[in-house]
């Protein structure tokens, strides 16, 4: 303490430093407020689409991820096909080949990385809470014939509920496990 009394420190400028600091302390806080009005504001007008009621049927997607969704995509009804969905999210398989030699497969991310970055956002819990994606997760993990890794099983998993979603809001039904994993799981018996 002595030391500390005695010693040279910064004696100019402090005055400024904390009008500066409280001036950065309230900017934040107002633009917290605008942040958080214009989000209700968008809530409300995606409120307003007939697709928000379409995918709200699904569990685990909120209304703030159905912004973000909708913002990133605009309407499911410009795509004819889930495929173009799933390119538009950078999620389409290439592979780095020259010659003989024969790479191993990435996704491409030739895409929007925030719609990609969502789709791996939303999914985490959706595995962890959604019963029918934790059997698909599991399924793509443990299944005898090529397991995948869990982070590639994530990625076929965002382009699953890419597909989901593209049904769900063209077709105009709400969303059905059952039906959503009868391709897997259906496959699985008939052999």
């Amino acid at each position: 303490m002595e030391l500390a009394q005695h010693s040279i420190g910064v004696t100019e400028g402090q005055q400024m430093a904390r009008i500066e600091i409280a001036t950065l302390v309230r900017r934040y806080r107002q633009l917290e407020e605008e942040i958080e009005a214009l989000t209700e504001q968008l809530i409300e007008l995606v409120q307003t689409s007939v697709e928000y009621e379409w995918l709200k049927t699904v569990p685990g997607l909120g209304d703030a991820t159905i912004v973000e969704l909708l913002s990133e995509i605009g309407s499911f009804s410009h795509y004819q096909d889930p495929r173009q969905l799933i390119k538009l999210a950078g999620l389409t398989l290439r592979e780095h080949s020259s010659g003989q030699h024969k790479g191993q497969k990435r996704i491409s991310k030739r895409g929007r990385r925030r719609l990609r970055a969502l789709l791996f956002r939303v999914m985490m819990p959706m595995i962890r809470h959604n019963e029918a994606f934790r059997q698909l997760h599991d399924y793509y993990t443990t299944r005898p014939d090529n397991p995948l890794r869990k982070k590639q099983s994530i990625v076929v998993l965002c382009g699953k509920l890419l597909k989901v979603l593209h049904a769900v809001c063209t077709k105009h039904q709400a969303f059905d496990a059952k039906r959503m994993m009868q391709d897997i799981f259906g496959l699985e018996t008939a052999a």
